[in-house]
């Protein structure tokens, strides 16, 4: 019989990962159906250089790979699996925020490029010659920074 300690077969899953991807997918989900009723004929002026305007995204970020909606959706899927599996072995603190939100805006993203016909991003964000994004994109960037400046302060990012 082989005997294996317990410490081998315990899983410290961080759901908080989840429930942070689960507010911003909602959150976005929210922005983006309001962001279509209200900038639907016009811009609006908000402060300065940033603008809500409402504009459509094909593509990826920047408007990449416009041309095929279906190819960037399973990839993004894809990614979001391998960012989920990943994510829930998160050690607590900035780790299980940067892949929530992370997670969040991937998932938040292909769910709208699903549900539109054409399939494509809702995105109304615009801040003087930056291209247009969405909530769902910011997390995404914010994630990651969140990410690299733990990994960078020698933070360890998942649990043993």
């Amino acid at each position: 019989m082989c005997v294996v300690p317990r410490k081998r077969l315990r899983f410290d899953l961080n759901f908080s990962v989840a429930v942070i991807a689960l507010v911003v997918t909602a959150l976005d989900a929210l922005t983006k159906a309001w962001a279509r009723r209200a900038f639907a004929t016009h811009a609006v002026h908000v402060v300065g250089a940033v603008w809500f305007r409402l504009q459509y995204n094909s593509g990826i970020s920047f408007s990449i790979n416009r041309s095929g909606p279906l190819l960037t959706s399973v990839v993004t899927v894809v990614i979001a699996v391998v960012v989920f599996a990943i994510g829930l072995q998160a050690a607590s603190g900035a780790p299980a925020v940067g892949f929530g939100l992370l997670l969040g805006g991937g998932v938040a993203n292909v769910i709208d490029r699903l549900a539109a016909r054409p399939h494509r991003v809702t995105d109304f964000v615009a801040v003087g010659s930056f291209p247009v994004f969405n909530l769902a994109d910011a997390s995404i960037t914010v994630g990651f920074v969140v990410l690299l400046v733990a990994a960078l302060r020698g933070e360890r990012l998942l649990n043993p």
